[in-house]
């Protein structure tokens, strides 16, 4: 059991470089889960066509055109073959709808493992939130600096601009005796 397991595994980093951010959410293939099931793409779409209920629109939905265009440079392509129809993306929540509707060993194992990848990305998300909103910070700072910075060279050019000027000579003067 404990060899079995361990083929079970799926590297995070091979889980999360298969999520992808499309219409502001973090998604997954139809044909990239499948092949973490090891199910033909065709069989896991027939399982969610079976259980749509369990399937509303912010768990799985059909990419359009453009957004198929615009990620398939970012997906990994056989060298042969194609699809027939657009894909299909799942959410998190759809992802772990798909456990229930598979309903086998290794789907429950692999979507514990996805379910931890995307635990890992809200993390690190989280940490480059926060770093930045500290580089913001900074450069707020760094901006109100820069203005009292200007100011500063604003007052030495006024300041030099009125020592270059002629000044009337103080004291006395011979041509004042005349």
């Amino acid at each position: 059991m404990q060899m079995e397991d361990q083929k079970l595994q799926v590297p995070i980093g091979t889980i999360i470089a298969r999520i992808y951010e499309v219409r502001g959410k973090k998604v997954m293939l139809d044909k990239d889960l499948a092949a973490l099931y090891e199910v033909t793409t065709g069989n896991l779409n027939k399982a969610v066509l079976r259980n749509m209920q369990r399937f509303p629109e912010d768990f799985m939905f059909e990419l359009t055109e453009e957004e198929w265009e615009w990620l398939k440079p970012e997906v990994e392509q056989s060298g042969w073959g194609g699809t027939r129809r657009l894909p299909r993306v799942f959410t998190e929540q759809g992802v772990a709808m798909l456990s229930g509707v598979l309903n086998s060993e290794r789907a429950i194992k692999v979507n514990i493992q996805i379910m931890r990848a995307y635990s890992k990305v809200r993390e690190m998300l989280l940490t480059h939130r926060d770093i930045l909103l500290k580089m913001e910070d900074i450069e707020r700072r760094m901006n109100q600096q820069d203005a009292q910075v200007g100011q500063v060279f604003e007052y030495l050019r006024r300041f030099v601009e009125d020592n270059n000027r002629p000044r009337p000579r103080i004291g006395f003067r011979s041509d004042d005796l005349s």
